[in-house]
């Protein structure tokens, strides 16, 4: 079924290295391999419009040979897929057609928990992924992916990472089963993907399937560990799609207008109100300019059907980092990434140093509330090897914010070079300051270097030009090499942030440092353990001083062993030692505030993290240590979930801290709960409930989802806030209920 073609010429992968490309098959062959493992696929016309089902009973599927013989990434890199799986990719002049017959030996130990749309957990189940290369540039792409449930998760990345899966494309999937496995059939409108043009096409293409009942991950095409799951975003080594022809270019406009009406009451506001009702409308609008460039218009847009924040326990002095949620601004944010990765040692973004030009959080939000978004445009896409950016957006004022009227500007450019990098250009401006006395201007460029399979060089060197900025340092840089191997791996992190750094269509957590952070990593594979997969032992050293390097502020050595299991389980023992100055009163708790002063300490930690094939699954952690100048005890269940049904499903969390210092002692409870229904992977009815002990703070939501047509959703939302300081009252602070609908027009 297999044919094995005489290789072609080698293509420079743009690291020295050299990649053998197969010739394309001939029919009735569908695939050919190299000796690497690297695939070319045939796509095959169909006369006949599919029935999108989920059975393959088609004559097509007898009378055109599947492609198959997956390579395994995970337990053994390089070996056959224990469990077969047969695909297909068809087309006709309005579609691109999946395929897959997924065989199973136990399919009564499948791992099925989870139907949100595009939710993390989809691959923490027994699924499949093809991803689509369509500009064969071997950097960006679509990603499709399901489960024996028929759930829908998609998303468009760039520069094999970037993964934005707010991306929502319209397309169809069904799956089935039969006696030896599971089916499925996806069917993808040409106008929901971008590509260069009409006519023969040849993409890129590779598909993973997770057999989560026993770990295993295969692709089509082999791909390395040292990926680890972002390796279905590695189109630089994705196989090639040859065969296809894509239909004439249609007008490609897309026109989606909305209506909503809102009930709120606000107590907390400077002027409060109750039970006031707002109807409202406006659109968002697209137009495809070529194939790769598109152009985006909004027009009063509301974000009602947005979920709240899930709040965080801070107790350190600098702000915590939340994430974008909203679509409009989520599309195309890859494009506008600056700089290399956010994050500091691979640590959560939440706290990451790092400055960030661009944070669309900046814009229409404000002290906590919405702002009006009058109106805005975006303009993204690909033009030869060049990737442009460009967003402008208008809010209105709002004086219960604080809020006045804004236009927040920026335009990205970006260059490839080589196989896997690019240099660019950044710049954003906001008009007014938030002090409203004049403009900020943030301009950069930077460099993604990457070389051979696992070295990445990042950096950056950018200013601000806004009052005052003169009177000190505006600028900021950074230089960052990571070599991320399978079994070894380090991290070399330079940056520096002047005292005059503030882009305010940005974020910031400090300002004038130098941070300097080397990680190294030994991670061995035992050889024919049935329990261990891998072990990891990692240390770290974080040295930040102030901007003049005459002060020490921070100081922190890390050591970490990880044991990561055969069934997904991890357990982490880690301990840090830390020092800290404080250059000014520090009020961690009410009433409880540190002087200025250098303090030392040390924690120990140990995490269990249970593998999302429980029923019950979740990260649990305790930690004690030394803390400033006393002593803190923390335990933290996270990610948690208990799978009632595949539809039913309940999250909870809790953060529990005890801190015990010279100047008082406090205690911190967070305590989350959100409750999940999905009757079908386009239905969703989801509560979040939140209390935090520290602010006496209650809030609860209900969020109905529904798309009831591709790309049309109906959205009803209720949400409130309470005060719970008086014993036996609770105390109401703000409410809400919102209805939204949505209608997709496509030409």
């Amino acid at each position: 079924m297999v044919a094995i073609a005489a290789p072609s010429a080698p293509a420079s992968s743009g690291g020295g290295a050299e990649t053998i490309v197969p010739l394309p098959p001939e029919p009735p062959a569908v695939i050919t391999r190299a000796e690497s493992g690297l695939a070319t696929m045939r796509a095959v016309r169909v006369s006949q419009l599919l029935k999108i089902d989920g059975r393959l009973d088609e004559e097509v599927y007898g009378a055109v040979l599947a492609a198959g013989d997956f390579i395994q990434q995970e337990p053994t890199e390089g070996e056959p897929a224990t469990e077969k799986t047969e695909i297909w990719v068809l087309f006709d002049n309005e579609n691109l057609y999946v395929s897959a017959r997924c065989w199973d030996d136990h399919p009564e130990r499948w791992v099925l928990t989870e139907l949100r749309r595009d939710n993390n957990n989809i691959i923490s189940n027994e699924n499949l992924s093809v991803v689509l290369d369509t500009f064969h540039d071997r950097r960006n792409g679509f990603h499709f992916q399901t489960t024996p449930l028929g759930a829908i998760r998609d998303a468009a990345f760039t520069d094999e990472g970037n993964v934005n899966t707010s991306w929502n494309a319209v397309w169809s999937v069904k799956t089935g089963r039969f006696d030896g496995g599971w089916t499925v059939e996806m069917a993808i409108p040409f106008k929901s993907l971008r590509y260069r043009g009409s006519g023969p096409q040849v993409w890129g293409i590779n598909f993973r399937r997770i057999v989560k009942w026993k770990n295993e991950t295969t692709f089509l095409t082999r791909v390395s560990p040292s990926y680890g799951n972002n390796g279905v975003f590695k189109v630089s080594v994705a196989g090639n799609l040859v065969g296809l022809e894509t239909p004439a270019q249609s007008m490609n406009l897309e026109l989606k207008p909305y209506v909503v009406s809102s009930l709120t009451t606000d107590r907390a506001a400077a002027d409060p109100f109750s039970n006031r009702f707002s109807p409202n409308a406006g659109f968002d609008f697209k137009y495809g300019l070529t194939r790769g460039l598109i152009a985006d218009a909004t027009y009063n847009t509301d974000f009602a059907q947005v979920e709240e924040d899930v709040q965080q326990v801070n107790l350190t002095r600098f702000s915590l980092q939340f994430p974008e949620k909203r679509d409009f601004f989520l599309e195309g944010q890859g494009i506008f990434a600056f700089g290399g990765p956010s994050s500091n040692s691979g640590g959560d973004n939440s706290t990451s140093d790092v400055p960030i030009l661009f944070f669309s959080r900046r814009i229409g939000l404000s002290q906590g509330q919405s702002v009006p978004v009058l109106a805005g445009g975006r303009l993204t896409g690909t033009v030869g090897k060049f990737v442009v950016g460009a967003v402008n957006i208008q809010t209105q004022d709002k004086l219960s914010a604080g809020a006045v009227a804004t236009n927040f500007s920026v335009f990205r450019l970006k260059r490839n070079v080589l196989r896997r990098s690019n240099i660019g250009f950044l710049g954003t401006r906001r008009t007014p300051t938030a002090a409203n006395d004049g403009s900020n201007l943030a301009v950069g460029a930077d460099a993604n270097l990457a070389f051979f399979r696992n070295l990445t060089i990042n950096g950056y060197y950018a200013r601000i030009q806004a009052p005052g900025a003169s009177e000190g340092d505006p600028s900021s840089y950074r230089g960052r090499v990571d070599y991320a191997g399978d079994r070894y791996g380090f991290q070399l992190d330079h940056l520096r942030v002047g005292d005059r750094f503030k882009p305010e269509t940005g974020f910031f957590r400090r300002l004038d440092f130098r941070r300097t952070t080397m990680v190294a990593r030994f991670s061995p594979r035992p050889k024919s353990s049935r329990l261990v997969r891998k072990y990891d032992w990692l240390t770290s050293y974080d040295y930040i001083t102030d901007g003049r390097n005459t002060r020490v502020e921070n100081r922190q050595a890390s050591g970490a062993f990880q044991i990561e299991f055969q069934n997904s389980d991890q357990w982490i023992l880690d301990y840090t030692r830390d020092f800290e100055y404080l250059p000014r009163n520090f009020e961690i708790a009410p009433k409880v505030i540190l002087p200025v002063g250098g303090y030392d300490y040390g924690t120990v930690r140990t995490t269990y993290s249970v593998g999302q094939q429980h029923r019950i699954a979740g990260r649990l952690s305790v930690a004690s240590g030394t803390f400033y100048n006393g002593h803190k005890r923390e335990a933290t269940f996270t990610m948690g979930r208990a799978a009632l049904s595949a539809r039913v499903n309940i999250e909870p969390g809790i953060t529990l801290n005890w801190v015990d210092l010279p100047e008082g002692s406090f205690r911190s409870r967070l305590i989350t709960a959100r409750g999940i229904f999905t009757p079908t992977p386009r239905t969703l009815v989801s509560s979040l409930f939140q209390y935090n002990a520290s602010d006496h703070g209650l809030s609860s939501s209900v969020r109905l989802r529904w798309e009831y047509t591709g790309g049309s959703e109906l959205f009803v939302v209720y949400s409130d806030g309470r005060n719970t300081s008086v014993a036996g009252e609770q105390q109401l602070l703000n409410r809400s209920v919102a209805l939204k609908l949505t209608r997709l027009v496509r030409f």
